[in-house]
């Protein structure tokens, strides 16, 4: 039989098996039914002991298999951090690259400066007049001195609402204005387009499109309340096309400011006499000579300074500055010199709110903790911006708060990946609130924004905890003295004003009862086996040394009074069953105390009544179906013991650990004693 079944496997085990003719042959060969009964029974023994074999490996294999997924997750962690590294080395390189790019750019365009001078302004007036005969009805546009071309070049206009292409025109970029100029379908001598229209530069603006293929290498005009949309031949054209435009306009607005502070000085200051009989003060010739005075040397150079400042991130320097210029200006009369002034000024705040903003960014390293970021979010909120340094702040640190979770290995111990992830996240949450407190002292209108975003960020740490505890099945115990940490770290906020203990709670909630259920469950399964296998016998521990040790636990589990259940020698005076469930009833207790909220309330009442009542019930049948005398009197010592010992334990240390008394319990144990007074009762306990 054994040589059958070899050849049987071998057959089957060889590389070139085809099941097809397999069943074939054999059901040329076999002689009739019973041939096949018999052929598939050994088929299937094979199997079994297939089966069975592989399940030894697995078990013998087991501790493989869980050193392999440790060393899995230790590998993940460690590709993490270097996939981090890597990132910021390549954010390094990039800003090396930008910055030698940038610096190889300035230098060739000073070599080619060098190398072929700029045209001079009749030179390019020239050049300007001979294009625009080539444009009909353009002559007339010469007329305006000083005018010159700065760029050219052909485009295709699309319609705005369509996107369809509509007329191919050629565009003339002046130092003051923009000439569109279509093509003519049928040319006469020289002339190849038509004038279409002339916008001057102030009466516009230029605005990139977003290439959406087949729609790219577009920009758009906005001539309120009219707009037009060009493309151009390629990408590197329309960059050429913006960037152009951009400086033209700077330019242009430049040089009409310089132009209007040379006028100044040269027109007289004429005292206006009003014929409304309502103005009185502000027409006053008196106030009309009065000025600020802006010939101070330090406000002369205040828009270089301001510059300088900033390049070298002397933002306390800058802000400085603009605080003496705001003192110095409180009470004076606005001016137009002043409003010029003004302008120049509000665009280097703005530049110097942009380098703090991108200071602040979680682009930036987030290494040195909460204090790193004092320094920027403290010239945000001189500069009267609190509400986004508030944001900028609380979003930097929710990224530091996250990379430090991420970066966070993942120990083979839950409990000590807890403690660690406890630790780096509330110690985290402690120094964000003091710096936030020292910070925004005067603004208490933020401090909703950072008991909002508290939150937020207790749900990150609730979603890396329950990752870790809940969703990987540990044992309650261990969930219990997980959770029992993250309650004692949260505690260590209210110190500061800051108990998030609730939000804590009601995020841990709804796994905690779900945890608590499961393991009822458990406990009422194994007792109710236990109960199935009950032979109603002493127990007998075989050792001095395992009495004392059963004594021990018995005590820890509060239960002082089990030596007068202990007899000679090595027994115990209970059956095995009732002290088992005594102490996974007690450990129960014990761990579910850990995880109480006052939410579980009821859940945890409702799972010891529902174990309980197994016991109960088990003792009220067994009393009711022994007929041995002897029997019957073990049975209703063990119902005291539960009654009279277990119960009042249960009771008082549920009392202890919520604060409440367990009424349920009480009734249960008062239902109890018509048991344990009348053991002939048929009353059930259900």
């Amino acid at each position: 039989m054994a040589e059958t079944g070899n050849r049987l496997r071998k057959l089957l085990e060889s590389p070139n098996f085809d099941p097809q003719n397999y069943v074939k042959q054999l059901s040329q060969q076999s002689d009739g039914d019973r041939d096949l009964q018999e052929h598939r029974q050994k088929i299937q023994n094979l199997a079994d002991e297939t089966a069975q074999n592989l399940k030894k490996n697995v078990y013998k294999n087991y501790r493989q298999f869980i050193e392999t997924a440790k060393e899995i997750s230790y590998l993940e962690s460690e590709m993490y951090q270097l996939s981090h590294i890597l990132t910021e080395q390549k954010s390094i390189m990039e800003s090396i690259t930008q910055a030698l790019w940038s610096a190889d750019k300035e230098e060739t365009s000073k070599e080619m400066q060098a190398a072929f001078p700029k045209e001079t302004e009749e030179v390019k007036q020239r050049t300007l007049t001979s294009l625009l005969e080539k444009v009909e009805g353009g002559k007339n546009i010469m007329d305006t001195p000083g005018r010159h071309l700065v760029y050219n070049g052909d485009l295709v206009e699309f319609d705005v609402d369509s996107m369809s292409p509509i007329q191919k025109v050629h565009a003339f970029l002046m130092n003051d204005c923009l000439l569109i100029a279509t093509w003519l379908p049928n040319r006469r001598g020289t002339v190849k387009y038509k004038y279409n229209a002339l916008y001057d530069l102030e009466s516009f603006a230029v605005v990139n499109v977003k290439d959406n293929h087949p729609m790219k290498d577009m920009f758009k005009i906005l001539m309120f309340p009219d707009s037009r949309i060009f493309q151009a031949e390629n990408s590197k054209i329309k960059k050429e096309w913006l960037e152009i435009l951009d400086e033209t306009k700077k330019n242009k607005v430049t040089k009409d400011r310089h132009k209007k502070e040379e006028e100044a000085p040269m027109s007289p200051v004429r005292a206006e006499v009003s014929t409304n009989p309502f103005d009185m003060e502000d027409d006053d010739p008196a106030d009309a000579k009065e000025g600020v005075d802006l010939s101070l040397e330090w406000i002369q150079e205040l828009p270089e300074d301001l510059d300088v400042c900033i390049a070298q991130r002397d933002f306390e320097g800058a802000v400085d500055l603009l605080d003496k210029l705001n003192e110095y200006l409180k009470d004076q009369p606005v001016n137009q010199r002043v409003r010029e002034l003004r302008l120049t000024v509000d665009e280097r705040v703005r530049q110097l709110t942009e380098v703090l903003v991108f200071e602040l960014s979680p682009d930036r390293s987030l290494r040195g903790g909460p204090k790193a970021t004092r320094r920027a979010v403290l010239q945000l909120i001189r500069l009267g911006q609190s509400t986004k340094a508030c944001e900028l702040f609380l979003n930097n640190r929710a990224a530091a708060v996250h990379t430090a979770i991420r970066q966070l290995r993942i120990e083979g111990a839950t409990l000590l990946y807890i403690h660690k992830l406890c630790n780096i996240f509330f110690t985290s949450l402690l120094e964000t609130a003091k710096e936030f407190e020292t910070d925004f002292a005067g603004n208490t209108g933020c401090y909703s924004a950072f008991v909002v975003w508290s939150k937020s960020a207790m749900r990150m740490f609730v979603d890396a905890f329950n990752s870790q505890v809940f969703d990987s099945k540990e044992s309650l115990s261990t969930a219990a003295e997980c959770v029992k940490v993250a309650k004692e770290h949260c505690q260590q906020l209210v110190d500061i004003g800051l108990d998030l203990t609730f939000t804590l709670q009601s995020l841990l909630v709804k796994d905690v009862k779900a945890a608590l259920q499961s393991y009822k469950d458990i406990i009422i399964e194994a007792t109710k086996h236990r109960n199935s296998e009950e032979m109603w016998r002493r127990m007998n521990l075989m050792t001095p040394e395992a009495l004392v040790k059963l004594k021990d636990e018995m005590r820890s589990c509060g239960i002082g009074s089990f030596e007068q259940y202990t007899g000679d020698d090595c027994w115990v005076n209970l059956s095995y069953t009732m002290v088992a469930f005594t102490k996974q009833m007690m450990n129960f207790l014990d761990e579910g105390l850990k995880l109480y909220f006052p939410e579980l309330h009821m859940v945890l009442l409702e799972s010891l009544r529902e174990i309980i009542l197994v016991a109960v019930q088990h003792v009220d049948y067994s009393l009711r179906c022994e007929q041995d005398p002897e029997k019957k009197a073990f049975i209703l010592q063990n119902a005291t013991f539960l009654h009279d010992t277990v119960l009042p334990v249960v009771e008082r240390r549920f009392e202890e650990g919520v604060g409440k008394p367990a009424k349920q319990l009480q009734d249960l144990r008062k239902s109890n004693r018509s048991v344990r007074i009348n053991p002939e009762s048929t009353t059930s306990l259900v």
